[in-house]
């Protein structure tokens, strides 16, 4: 377990890895739905090409993994990376 799956920079922002975004189609579904657990947050994506797309979220309150792996499951099956094979 040598990656972080997610970094608090302790500001309120939040980093996470995810994988199966590959457009902007995606990039709106995941907004949506993240938008829904941190209202009035600040939602960047950066779509990552042949790897991981990088989700940054700056918040009041900081998201669980868990609520952020249910947004990105109910967004199009989207995960969070897992750090293997970099």
């Amino acid at each position: 377990m040598s990656t972080q799956t997610f970094q608090v920079d302790g500001s309120g922002v939040q980093t996470f890895q995810v994988d199966g975004m590959t457009c902007g189609h995606c990039v709106g579904a995941v907004t949506a739905e993240l938008s829904e657990l941190a209202p009035g947050a600040s939602i960047e994506i950066v779509l990552g090409g042949d790897g991981p797309s990088t989700v940054t979220v700056d918040g009041a309150e900081p998201l669980t993994v868990e609520q952020v792996s249910a947004a990105l499951d109910e967004a199009g099956g989207y995960t969070l990376h897992s750090g293997s094979g970099g």
